[in-house]
């Protein structure tokens, strides 16, 4: 279904052009003036998530958490689990989000410029862990756009608490510190990112970072398009935690165009 851009009178629409009806012929009268009718313009936003790669990270299970989420804000939602999609370069152009979940993996060039062109172009695009964060290990432009590429996870599963260092963005307002039972993502990332969240690595698995303040939630510019990113989120079971799903969730709405 295409996008739909319309101008409808809705069932409960109400013309204020009858003094008797309103009571008063000034307030009639100016109610004409201004607005006959009450418009409601429908320009229906479009979102792509394309799954796929290292199953490990159960990319299908999650695009099942937040697909009805998109859906429930109003977007028309296409999904898909090829790179291909990326080479549509009308549709790409059309999009408000891209949400990718793709660990690993190999992207081809037009694929990968597919992808880029658009959220240079304005496209927002979001997501988390390795499904955004280590998702095309030699293509260093990809990595450029996100702001970051994993690196290493020490312990595997660990607890470890992520904290909020910007509460009063729309994407972590009203939050507090949480904790996660999960992989912790030690990253390589673009100092030029704004971080709205960190996590600090113990030592105990590797003393050498002891006291590391890692970036885990971060938001930035690709062009003109928005860009968020949130490393927590290993698994669909993460996103029980509250504070973990809540993050993602405004993380797309403020990357959307």
């Amino acid at each position: 279904m295409e996008a739909r851009i319309g101008i409808c009178l809705p069932s409960s629409a109400v013309l204020h052009t009858d003094t008797k009806q309103s009571g008063n012929p000034e307030i009639a009268d100016y109610s004409q003036q201004r607005t006959t009718l009450r418009r409601e313009v429908n320009i229906m936003k479009k979102a792509l998530m394309v799954w796929g790669g290292w199953e490990g990270h159960e990319p299908k299970q999650c695009v099942d958490i937040f697909a009805p989420f998109l859906e429930d804000q109003g977007y028309e939602l296409r999904i898909e689990n090829t790179l291909d999609v990326y080479t549509e370069k009308e549709y790409m152009n059309s999009l408000s989000l891209i949400v990718p979940v793709w660990t690993m993996g190999d992207i081809t060039d037009e694929q990968a410029q597919g992808l880029l062109d658009a959220v240079r172009g304005g496209v927002g695009i979001a997501g988390w862990h390795g499904g955004m964060g280590d998702s095309f290990r030699t293509c260093t432009e990809y990595q450029f756009m996100v702001g970051g590429q994993w690196v290493a996870h020490p312990g595997g599963i660990v607890t470890y608490t992520v904290n909020i260092v910007v509460d009063d963005d729309p994407i972590t307002a009203g939050l507090d510190d949480f904790e996660m039972n999960s992989e912790q993502y030690y990253m390589h990332v673009d100092p030029s990112n704004e971080v709205l969240a960190t996590t600090t690595f113990t030592g105990e698995h590797y003393s050498w970072i002891a006291g590391c303040v890692m970036p885990a939630v971060w938001k930035r510019r690709y062009g003109q398009g928005r860009v968020f990113y949130s490393s927590v989120g290993h698994v669909a079971a993460d996103f029980e935690v509250d504070e973990a799903r809540t993050i993602v969730q405004r993380g797309m709405l403020w990357a959307s165009r």
